[in-house]
């Protein structure tokens, strides 16, 4: 049996930690049927090509420092006199792995102007990892074709690929946590600020802002099932309170997996306009399983710092790819230069150990000095090969040119059977419109219960059980872990259900699951008010 005492505990945890402690319930399940764990949105596919071209790339490397260097396993460092002939004499042109090595650089050339014998070198270097990050926020050339792959994937017909620059993380919750800490030391938050939140929201952006270390104050913006999970203008007009000092979303959302629409994105662009100081964050790791999709940076650059993560897309969340974006005309380093003159000349302080211009010195580049302490900014930056795994994966993208990403639309398809599977096992209506990027879903219990049974079944269960009780016995008795959607800012009642990280079918099992379980709960509704 479980406790009340314990459920009231639970929910003290955020929503992660709660899943994290119903894992120990399912594994050891009272029904002993097959665990399953549709809690963290952890893909269960790879990208194969990125890595088999990663460990080529490696096999070159360590040929290439044996030439200046070779006892036993002690090799040497790379010479880039002749790179380039070396690179295209070790390739095998017969072998798939070795045509696309060959392709990227050829890609590079063509059509982002770089030198082959420099890009050679960079990814020689970066893939042994034998030097710092040179420079610290973003190897050169790869910054270049980071921009390139976000171009096509994220800024649609909005040139910005020129304009942007970007800051390689370690995944898309270092970008945050770097984004927030950037923000409070440069004044550009301070403790009792005001900032927005498209809610329901990846839970970080909840709880972060509550800490002792920011104290900011949350205004949701709320977006519903009943609007398509966009964000009513109603809604909107709240960011013209010019106490509002940022605005911070996921897109597509997590865990309405919605993605904005032209006329919503239009409506925030009116927004900007009257509120030309707005600071707004956009997290658009989903965006890639939208069709068309476009990023509010494309919509607003000025005023939008842009996080990107490879881990959902190529199924490389222990890499821990992530990437920060901003362009290079800003607010934000306006902002930097009208903060009080106390607070300014902290700045100058503190930035003039790394730099003799420190206010010049661009936000971005102040990002990756605070990912250091400032003091440790000459070792900041992340690690090269992940860079240049960076490189290779956005490369497997881009190579195709104008032909169609059968990756991607893979991946699509993937999630898309797996949507399908649960929804149409719970009897539900499928959302099949662009916007749906069916990475995951969000389930109303309450609903699904007056729709299998009837309205009086439902506030029953309503009065009697929230989402966290139902959860605790789905894991305990069914083997099935779920994340509560308050922890998200979603109503009470909901669930989030992740369409990532099982096979297809397992997805029929969870709604058939689900549904049993619902079952349960309303033998005891009937005994209750038989007994009456």
């Amino acid at each position: 049996m479980i406790k009340k005492s314990y459920e009231r505990e639970l929910e003290k945890l955020g929503a992660f930690e709660i899943s994290f402690d119903m894992l120990k319930l399912s594994e050891k399940n009272e029904k002993h049927l097959k665990f399953l764990n549709a809690g963290r949105g952890n893909p269960n596919w790879i990208n194969s090509l990125g890595r088999l071209a990663f460990a080529r790339l490696m096999e070159f490397g360590v040929a290439e420092s044996k030439r200046t260097l070779d006892k036993g396993d002690l090799a040497g460092y790379v010479d880039s006199k002749e790179i380039a002939e070396r690179y295209n004499a070790f390739l095998n042109h017969g072998d798939e792995v070795d045509v696309f090595l060959k392709k990227i650089v050829e890609y590079s050339a063509d059509h982002l102007g770089l030198d082959k014998a420099a890009l050679i070198t960079e990814l020689t270097n970066g893939i042994i990892g034998n030097n710092y990050p040179v420079p610290s926020r973003c190897l050169e050339n790869t910054e270049h074709i980071i921009n390139a792959f976000l171009q096509s994937i994220l800024y649609g017909k909005t040139d910005l690929r020129k304009k942007t620059k970007v800051f390689p993380v370690e995944g898309g919750t270092a970008a945050i946590v770097y984004i927030f800490d950037a923000l409070k030391h440069n004044g550009l938050i301070k403790e009792g600020d005001r900032i927005a939140i498209n809610t329901p929201v990846f839970t970080p952006y909840i709880q972060i802002p509550r800490l002792s270390n920011f104290d900011l104050a949350e205004i949701n913006l709320l977006a519903t099932e009943e609007n398509d999970w966009q964000i009513p203008d109603s809604e909107f007009e709240k960011l013209l309170d010019p106490s509002i000092k940022a605005f911070f979303l996921v897109n597509p959302s997590n865990p309405g997996s919605r993605s904005l629409t032209d006329e919503t994105l239009e409506q925030l662009r009116k927004v900007v306009e009257k509120r030309p100081d707005l600071i707004i964050i956009t997290d658009d790791v989903y965006g890639t399983f939208v069709n068309n999709f476009r990023t509010v940076y494309s919509v607003c650059p000025r005023n939008t710092i842009l996080v990107y993560s490879y881990s959902k897309l190529y199924g490389v969340t222990g890499w821990r790819l992530g990437v920060i974006a901003i362009n290079e005309d800003n607010v934000f380093d306006e902002l930097i230069k009208k903060v009080p003159d106390k607070k300014k000349k902290e700045l100058e302080s503190d930035y003039s150990i790394v730099t003799l211009n420190p206010s010049e010195m661009s936000f971005i580049d102040r990002i990756c000095a605070d990912s250091r302490s400032i003091g440790l900014y000459h070792t900041s930056g992340l690690s090269t090969p992940q860079q240049i795994m960076m490189v290779l994966l956005s490369m497997t993208h881009l190579v195709l040119e104008n032909e169609k990403d059968q990756y991607i639309e893979g991946c699509k398809e993937i999630v898309a059977m797996r949507y399908h599977n649960l929804m149409s096992t719970l009897g539900l209506p499928e959302d099949n419109s662009d916007c749906n990027a069916k990475y995951y879903s969000l389930l109303d219990i309450y609903q699904l219960a007056e729709k299998s049974y009837d309205k009086d079944f439902a506030t029953w269960l309503r009065n009697h059980f929230e989402e966290i009780d139902f959860l605790l016995h789905l894991a305990k008795e069914d083997g099935v872990v779920l994340m509560e959607g308050v922890g998200f800012g979603a109503t009470p009642g909901t669930v989030r259900v992740s369409e990532a990280n099982l096979a297809d079918n397992d997805y029929k099992k969870i709604a058939n699951r689900i549904l049993s379980l619902l079952k349960e709960y309303h033998e005891k509704y009937a005994k209750e008010k038989k007994d009456k």
